[in-house]
C-alpha cells in the first residue's frame, strides 16, 4: 500500500475483500472483521479524510448525505426498532486504528453507558 493508503482505500477500490452490505456514490458499508456486537458495520465515506477533525475539507452537504447513509444502513439491517449506536473515533486514545474517517454502527445487544 502507498504510504497514506489504508485498507479502506483498498476496499473502496475493490482491491481488498469486505462483506459489503451497502454501497453508493457517497459511501460503502461493510461488516467489521472484529465485531463487538451482533451487528457491527463500518460506514466509510468515499471522499477521504483522516479523522473527524479534518472534515472542514468536506462539503457540508456531502457530510449530511454521509450521515443519511449511516441511518439508511441501520434501517436496511432492521436496527431501528431496538436501537443502535453510531461511533466515530478520533485518535489513539479513542482506539482509531485506521486513519480514515468512518462510522461504526453497533447493535444487537444492550449497549452500556457510559461506554468503556
Amino acid at each position: 500500500m502507498a504510504n497514506d493508503e489504508t485498507i479502506f482505500d483498498k476496499i473502496i477500490k475493490g482491491e481488498a475483500a469486505a462483506d459489503v452490505v451497502y454501497e453508493d456514490e457517497i459511501a460503502i458499508a461493510f461488516r467489521d472483521i472484529a465485531p463487538v456486537a451482533t451487528h457491527h458495520i463500518l460506514v466509510v465515506p468515499k471522499q477521504k479524510v483522516k479523522s473527524i477533525v479534518d472534515i472542514e475539507s468536506l462539503d457540508p452537504i456531502y457530510l449530511g448525505k454521509f450521515l443519511q447513509v449511516v441511518a439508511q444502513v441501520a434501517a436496511q439491517l432492521g436496527l431501528n426498532e431496538n436501537g443502535y449506536r453510531v461511533v466515530i473515533n478520533h485518535g489513539r486514545d479513542a482506539q482509531q486504528t485506521v486513519p480514515y474517517l468512518h462510522a461504526h454502527v453497533i447493535a444487537g445487544r444492550p449497549l452500556m453507558w457510559p461506554p468503556g
